[in-house]
Parts: C-alpha cells; sequence; structure tokens
C-alpha cells in the first residue's frame, strides 16, 4: 500500500460547495484518473481516502487537505497532475506528496484566515482588533443542530491584524506562488478592511464567521457588506511563530509567521 496526502485550494464559486459535494468530486476525479486507490471491505466497498479540517460551505481555501490511500505505487507529481486535469476549475491540487509518520489531522493545529470586509475602514478595524485581543474572553451564539450554543471565540485566537485592501496576499506552495482568489471592491475610492486571523483548531472549531461575532460582541463592529473568508494556511505552529505546513516534512517546505503575509 502507499499513502499520499495531497493539499488542494477551493476557490471561486466552488467555495460554495459543501463539502460532502466536494468529496464526491474528488472520487469521481479519482477514477477518471485512473487511480489504482485501495477499497474497504463489506458490501458497499469505498475508496481509502481521508479528510482533515474541511473548511465550511462558502469559504474559500489554499490550503486543504486528504489522504489517499493506493494498492500501486504512484509518483505524487505524476497523480497530482492528473487529478488536477480532471477536477473542476476553483479545485486545485497545488502539491503530492508521500505521507510521513503521524496522523494527518494531529498536524493541523492552527489556520491562518483572511477575511476581507468591504465598506469597513481598516483604521476601525485595526481598533477593533485590538479591543478583541485585548478582551479576556468574547462570547458568541452559534446555532448548532442540537440548537444554540454559545462559544468563546477569543479563547482560540491567537493573533489578529488589520490591513489595507484590496490586494492580494500571496501564499507559497512546494511547487509554486499561489494567489487567493477574491474579488476586488468595484469602488477603489471605498474603505476596505482585511483581517488576518490566527486561529487555533479547538473543540468546537472557531471559524471566520465567529470572530466577526466576536468583533460586534466586543467592540460593536458591525460590518457595513458581506465579508469573505479565505483559508490561507494550516499546519502546526513552532516555537518561531511560524505555521509549518503538514506535506513539508516530506518535501522540505516553507513556513510563514504567524499572522504575516508570505513573501511572494
Amino acid at each position: 500500500m502507499q499513502k499520499l496526502r495531497l493539499r488542494y485550494a477551493k476557490r471561486g464559486r466552488l467555495r460554495f460547495t459543501s463539502h460532502r459535494d466536494v468529496a464526491r468530486t474528488f472520487e469521481r476525479a479519482l477514477r477518471r484518473a485512473g487511480v489504482p486507490m485501495a477499497y474497504s471491505q463489506g458490501f458497499s466497498p469505498h475508496p481509502k481516502v481521508s479528510w482533515a479540517g474541511a473548511v465550511p460551505t462558502g469559504v474559500a481555501s489554499e490550503a486543504e487537505y486528504v489522504e489517499l490511500q493506493l494498492v500501486d505505487r504512484v509518483e505524487p507529481e505524476v497523480l497530482r497532475a492528473q487529478l488536477d486535469e480532471v477536477l473542476p476549475e476553483g479545485i486545485d491540487v497545488l502539491s503530492a506528496v508521500e505521507a510521513g509518520s503521524g496522523a494527518l489531522a494531529d498536524q493541523l493545529e492552527v489556520s491562518r484566515w483572511r477575511i476581507d470586509l468591504p465598506g469597513t475602514a481598516v483604521a476601525e478595524l485595526r481598533a477593533a482588533a485590538e479591543q478583541l485581543m485585548a478582551a479576556d474572553e468574547a462570547p458568541v451564539e452559534r446555532m448548532t443542530k442540537n440548537g444554540r450554543k454559545t462559544i468563546d471565540a477569543r479563547a482560540a485566537l491567537l493573533s489578529a491584524e488589520a490591513l489595507e485592501g484590496p490586494r492580494p496576499i500571496a501564499q507559497r506552495d512546494q511547487n509554486r506562488s499561489t494567489t487567493a482568489q477574491v474579488d476586488d471592491w468595484p469602488g477603489a475610492s471605498e474603505p476596505y478592511g482585511i483581517l488576518v486571523t490566527v486561529v487555533r483548531q479547538t473543540t468546537p472549531v472557531v471559524r471566520p464567521d465567529d470572530v466577526l461575532s466576536a468583533l460586534r460582541v466586543v467592540a460593536d463592529l458591525a460590518p457595513s457588506a458581506a465579508a469573505s473568508a479565505t483559508r490561507l494556511e494550516q499546519g502546526r505552529l513552532d516555537d518561531g511563530g511560524g505555521i509549518a505546513d503538514p506535506l513539508a516534512q516530506d518535501s522540505g517546505g516553507d513556513r510563514t509567521p504567524a499572522g504575516e503575509p508570505a513573501a511572494g
């Protein structure tokens, strides 16, 4: 058996696709690409595909991860190119490596998010972010299948930095530089704030909309236009404040200081 780990992006209109539909799309792409997948036993065999830390529906990502188990050995870069060719535009396989030791999910400790807030001035956003980081707690309500639940969004928040927009934040992966896909605010003179946060992946997971709710609770910040979120990175937080790509242990990838844009 061979195990491969893939990093892929979820961009554009595909951000509105649910994780279940993304999983089905991947399974169809694996069949079309002729990948020699290992299958489970029983009356309804399924390909051995393990997902980790999927983003919520409506959120884009440059750093999603999946692990595949194969019955025959395949060159990782060949598989990456074959899958990328048959997947729909908006789901892009960025890198593939042979799986190292340990569980993939255990290596996803933190996420770095970009939250675009058109119509919100960066000075106002910066003041709200500083107020949130200075708070001891930020209880927010979330609707779950079991009803409303209160969580502390501040407890998982490691950093929050306000930037001027609109402009892309470049992201680096093992093969090439990629850029988070965001739509430009139509009026160049209009205020446009970008919040870059680093959030620890706790249980329950604190999502970008929870951070926005926390800004509303703590600093009374209410965005005048719809926000959009993109996950830029996820991985382990090292001693220097960087986020290590979980595929880097096998491919010698880079680390980016948490909460700062990566070099393009």
